[in-house]
């Protein structure tokens, strides 16, 4: 044992110790099966969301709610289970003080009315949120734990900012999709400090409301190569029949599709040309020569899998990371352990470099689709470098 590790373990007990974490929720909406409600649900009614042990430790003491929609649960929640909700983000951190009174922030700027961009991005008021948090901190001479629930921002110069302040207010950020936290079938990970060549991600849905979650499935297993993260050298979106071109015109990205789409679950019967209708595909070249491809076909799967070409490896490594589709979502009650591991331990449990990463990749690649397709040299993300540790953060345990 390192002594990394050593002192990561030895902090558990000391934390356990202590008073419960007083969380602040900051949110764009919460109704029934919106992030707010799967991840804060999970605070307030338990992790299996039926008001029964287990709970996690920490617990919500205020929210702010930006937008309170048809079917708005937030105000019934509130009031059975005794949390204030604040007409403004610092109220909610400051518990209607002058100060700081919490010891977390939960950020959850997912769903809402919101407008889109030429890109189709949502533009979901993540880094405004940030902005007032971190004003918070700076005016209490204090900062707090804070996780960021998917991209950091739809914007890569927003998300660069989020990061950069948070390393000059020096408080511990984590952020990202639920997914790579998702119990896994087999139950592996990527082995650790390997040189990988090729890697293919294959999921569904939208290109910016899955493409996160896509990109971050890829990127925590990546991230695990020898060298550790190099940072992207280019990004690409191709749609349509570009998409079934590259797969043919690629021998490494048609085989590891074939290898991903084996460890799929809802892979539906018929050929997938026939299947998927508006195929695409976001093509990375990462700056230590890693090829990645992650596609989205909807119509073929409804389900993450992963396929990576490992040097010297005759057979690729290849995982599902299996969702829960109905309540409680188990793979969300993974995510809130791993931001109760934030809270209790004042460290992330892996890098926010990683879904900084991801956050750039995706807006590069939406800008590439606006572009006509274009490949684009990308000199920003070629300096996020980062290594992650050799700990596995997936649920080993499904809900079964």
């Amino acid at each position: 044992m390192n002594r990394r590790v050593f002192l990561s373990t030895a902090a558990l007990p000391l934390a356990a110790a202590a008073e419960p974490k007083r969380i602040a929720a900051i949110i764009t909406e919460y109704r029934a099966g919106s992030h707010a409600d799967v991840v804060i649900g999970k605070y307030l009614e338990g992790y299996r969301q039926d008001e029964k042990p287990p709970y996690p430790r920490s617990k919500i003491v205020s929210m702010f709610t930006e937008q309170v929609p048809k079917g708005d649960m937030s105000r019934e929640r509130a009031k059975k289970f005794g949390v204030p909700i604040y007409r403004t983000v610092a109220e909610a951190l400051t518990l209607g003080g002058e100060k700081l009174a919490v010891d977390g922030v939960i950020l959850i700027g997912e769903h809402g009315n919101y407008p889109l961009n030429d890109k189709e991005q949502t533009l979901y008021p993540r880094f405004e949120m940030f902005l007032k948090i971190t004003d918070v901190f700076r005016q209490s001479g204090r900062a707090v734990p804070v996780f960021n629930d998917k991209h950091l921002s739809w914007s890569w110069r927003q998300s660069k900012r989020m990061v950069e302040i948070s390393r000059e207010l020096k408080f511990p950020m984590l952020a990202g999709s639920s997914v790579p936290v998702a119990m896994r079938i087999p139950s592996i990970d990527a082995p650790f400090g390997e040189r990988q060549t090729h890697a293919v991600a294959i999921s569904y849905s939208g290109l910016d409301i899955y493409g996160f979650h896509l990109l971050e499935a890829l990127q925590c297993l990546t991230e695990r190569r020898r060298g550790g993260e190099t940072g992207v050298r280019s990004v690409q979106c191709l749609e349509g029949e570009a998409c079934w071109r590259f797969i043919s015109e690629n021998g490494w990205a048609g085989r590891l599709f074939d290898q991903a789409l084996t460890r799929s679950n809802t892979r539906k019967a018929g050929e997938a040309r026939a299947l998927v209708k508006s195929p695409s595909v976001f093509v990375i070249e990462y700056a230590d020569g890693l090829q990645a491809a992650a596609f989205l076909m909807t119509g073929m799967v409804e389900d993450f899998t992963v396929a990576i070409d490992l040097d010297g490896k005759s057979e690729p490594f290849s995982v599902l990371m299996n969702l829960q589709n109905g309540r409680p979502h188990h793979h969300f009650g993974c995510l809130v352990k791993k931001i109760e591991e934030l809270f209790e331990t004042g460290r992330a449990p892996y890098p926010v470099e990683r879904s900084l990463l991801t956050s750039g990749m995706l807006d590069f690649a939406l800008e590439s689709r606006v572009q006509g397709h274009k490949k684009l040299l990308t000199p920003e993300l070629e300096r996020v470098r980062y290594q992650a540790a050799g700990a596995s953060h997936f649920c080993a345990d499904g809900w079964g």
